[in-house]
């Protein structure tokens, strides 16, 4: 017992919370339905979707912050 120290459990942070989880996942959902509209030959919609999502939706979902 003489020389044991103590430690305290050090507490995680997280930087993104579950919403911010979901947000993501919506525009991956969204990418993906773009590159399924890219293959079937949609040349018009599938894009629109592709920037939507990798340019405004996944960003959105990192950089969220609800106010507390």
């Amino acid at each position: 017992m003489a020389g044991e120290k103590k430690y305290k459990k050090a507490k995680i942070k997280y930087p993104l919370k579950d919403y911010n989880y979901r947000i993501i996942g919506i525009g991956l959902g969204v990418c993906a339905l773009g590159f399924i509209l890219l293959a079937a030959g949609s040349t018009v919609i599938a894009p629109i979707l592709l920037v939507l999502g990798y340019c405004a939706i996944i960003p959105f979902g990192i950089l969220y912050r609800r106010k507390e």
